[in-house]
């Protein structure tokens, strides 16, 4: 099983909104909120600032093409910030829980 980290900022009002979203879809074994957080990017030519909360998503490799859609339906941003990153190493019994909890209960999915 291979385990990613998805990197997803959001606004404060949607960030549990997403988060919850995410874990009862099996989307996601779980997702963190880190509060707090201030960007500065360019979008459509200007320098712009935003108040955000960062968005932990830890999912398995299998889950990702359809957390994607998900968040990208559901989050208020026109160009949400979906970034994944592997998981290279991790505690085996963490790693057999975390593919439980994103495994889709459907026919031939692996457990």
């Amino acid at each position: 099983m291979s385990a990613l980290i998805v990197f997803c900022t959001a606004p404060a009002a949607a960030a549990d909104r997403l988060a919850r979203l995410l874990v009862e879809q099996r989307l996601a074994a779980c997702v963190q909120a880190l509060p707090g957080l201030r960007s500065t990017y360019r979008w459509e030519g200007a320098i712009e600032q935003a108040d955000e909360t960062l968005l932990l998503i830890k999912t398995s490799a299998d889950r990702y093409a359809a957390l994607e859609r998900t968040l990208a339906a559901h989050h208020p941003y026109e160009l949400p910030e979906i970034l994944a990153v592997d998981a290279c190493a991790g505690l085996p019994a963490y790693l057999r829980w975390l593919a439980d909890e994103t495994a889709s209960g459907e026919p031939g999915d692996a457990d």
